[in-house]
C-alpha cells in the first residue's frame, strides 16, 4: 500500500533530476540511425517498399503491408541499450524485462552481456543488482516499485520507455488526481499495463469489449458483486471495491492493443455515464483522454487495407509474446484469411514447405505443404518490434520454397 499513496509524479520528477538516471541515450539522432541501420535493415525491404510495397519473384507475389516493423519507440529503446553497453564496456548491466517483444534483438543483447532480471512466479528478483550497477528499463517500462527499488539501490537508471507509453501514465496519474478509477484496456499480466497500473491510483483492467460490456452492466446495477470480484480478482487495485469506485472512471488502455476496440471501449462507458447519472453530470464521472499509439494505429490500418487485396496466404512476423503483432493476426482471422505467425525466419522449412507457427490462443502446431501450387499471393506484415532483416529473411525462405 505504500507505493500506492505515494505520489508518482513527485517521484518521477525528482528520479529525472537524478544524476544516475538518463532517458535521452548517448548517441546522436543521427549516429543512432546509422547504427540501427546497419544492424537490422534490409536492402530487400527497401526496394520492396520503392515498388509500391509489392515483390513478384517467380510464382510468388508478395504484398508488404505498407506500415510494419519497427516504430519509432522501438527503435529508440534498442538503440538506447546498445549504446549504454558501449557507454558501460565494463560494468554490470541488468535489464528489467525484454527490451521489446523479438528474439533475435534480446539474443543479441545476451551476446552483449547484458544480463536479463529473473522472474518466478511473476516476481522479479533484484537481489543480484548492486549500487553501480546499470539496469535498463525496456520500451514497455517498468513500475513506478521498480523505478524506486533500483533508485535506492544506486544504480544507473537507463530509461528507454516508449514516449507513448509514458503518456498513458500521465493520464492515469490525471484520473487518479481527481479522484477517477482508471479503466486500462489492456492484459493485466502484460509489462506495459503492470507498469501503468502502478502509476494510477484505483484501476481496474478490462481485456476487451465483452469485459466493458459486464463492467457497464455492473455500473448500472444489472451485476453481482461476488462474481465481478472473482472475475477481476488479478486485474484491479488494491481495496477496489466496485459499488464505489466504477462512479466515476476514466479511460486508458495499453498501447498495443487493438485501436477501434478501445475507441469502443471508451463509447461503452460514456454511455453507461450518461444513462446513470445525466448529460449534465457526465463531466463529473467520465473522463476520456486519447492514449492510442500513433505507430500501432497505422499498423493496423495498413493491415486493414492489406486484408482486402487478394491473398491466398498471409504472415504475420514477430515475438508470440508482442501484444500488437497478435492483434494484427486478429484482423486477418476476422476476414477468413489463411494465416500464419511466426516469430523468427526458422519457423519456416524449406526442404519440407512447412511452417512451425502459433494460431490465435493456441500452442505452436507444425503445417505442412503451407504454400500450394501455382501462383500464390502472399500478404506479409510484422509487429513494432520486428527489424526489416527478419522480415527480409522470411520473404527469402518463402522464395526459395516456391522456386
Amino acid at each position: 500500500m505504500y507505493y500506492r499513496k505515494m505520489d508518482t509524479q513527485a517521484f518521477r520528477r525528482s528520479l529525472h533530476h537524478s544524476d544516475r538516471y538518463n532517458r535521452r541515450g548517448f548517441d546522436s539522432p543521427t549516429k543512432r540511425a546509422q547504427a540501427l541501420e546497419e544492424a537490422y535493415q534490409s536492402d530487400l525491404i527497401s526496394s520492396i517498399r520503392d515498388n509500391n510495397f509489392t515483390y513478384t519473384k517467380g510464382r510468388l507475389n508478395i504484398k508488404l503491408a505498407q506500415a510494419f516493423g519497427f516504430c519509432w519507440g522501438v527503435e529508440r529503446a534498442v538503440a538506447m541499450a546498445y549504446e549504454t553497453r558501449r557507454h558501460y564496456p565494463n560494468e554490470n548491466i541488468w535489464i528489467t524485462n525484454e527490451i521489446i517483444h523479438n528474439p533475435s534483438v534480446n539474443d543479441h543483447l545476451r551476446k552483449m552481456n547484458v544480463k536479463f532480471i529473473s522472474a518466478k512466479n511473476g516476481i522479479k528478483d533484484f537481489s543480484l543488482v548492486s549500487n553501480g550497477d546499470v539496469v535498463i528499463l525496456p520500451a514497455f517500462g517498468a513500475t513506478v516499485q521498480e523505478m524506486k527499488l533500483l533508485h535506492e539501490k544506486g544504480c544507473h537508471i537507463i530509461d528507454t520507455t516508449c514516449p507513448w507509453v509514458s503518456k498513458v501514465w500521465h493520464t492515469v496519474e490525471k484520473h487518479k488526481k481527481h479522484v477517477f478509477t482508471s479503466i486500462i484496456h489492456g492484459k493485466f499480466k502484460h509489462e506495459e499495463t503492470l507498469a501503468t497500473s502502478s502509476f494510477a491510483g484505483k484501476y481496474l483492467v478490462v481485456l476487451d469489449l465483452e469485459e466493458a460490456n459486464y463492467v457497464s452492466e455492473y455500473i448500472l446495477g444489472r451485476g453481482n458483486r461476488n462474481e465481478f470480484m472473482n472475475k477481476f480478482a488479478k486485474a484491479c487495485s488494491n481495496g477496489f471495491d466496485p459499488d464505489k469506485d466504477l462512479d466515476r472512471v476514466g479511460v486508458a488502455n495499453q498501447t498495443t492493443m487493438l485501436k477501434s476496440e478501445t475507441e469502443e471501449i471508451g463509447k461503452v462507458f460514456e454511455r453507461t455515464m450518461l444513462k446513470k447519472f445525466g448529460p449534465e453530470n457526465l463531466n463529473s464521472h467520465f473522463l476520456a483522454f486519447n492514449t492510442i499509439c500513433d505507430a500501432t494505429e497505422e499498423r493496423q490500418d495498413a493491415m486493414f487495407s492489406l486484408v482486402d487485396e487478394d491473398l491466398d496466404i498471409l504472415v504475420v512476423i514477430g515475438g508470440f509474446n508482442s501484444s500488437n503483432t497478435t492483434h494484427l493476426q486478429e484482423i486477418a482471422i476476422n476476414k477468413n484469411i489463411s494465416s500464419f505467425h511466426i516469430d523468427t525466419p526458422e519457423r519456416i522449412s524449406v526442404v519440407e514447405n512447412s511452417i512451425f507457427h502459433k494460431p490465435l490462443g493456441s500452442e505452436l502446431e507444425l503445417k505442412n505443404n503451407f504454400l500450394p501450387n501455382g501462383k500464390i499471393n502472399v500478404g506479409i506484415t510484422s509487429g513494432a518490434s520486428t527489424p526489416d532483416k527478419v522480415v527480409a529473411d522470411v520473404i527469402e525462405k518463402l522464395i526459395d520454397i516456391a522456386s
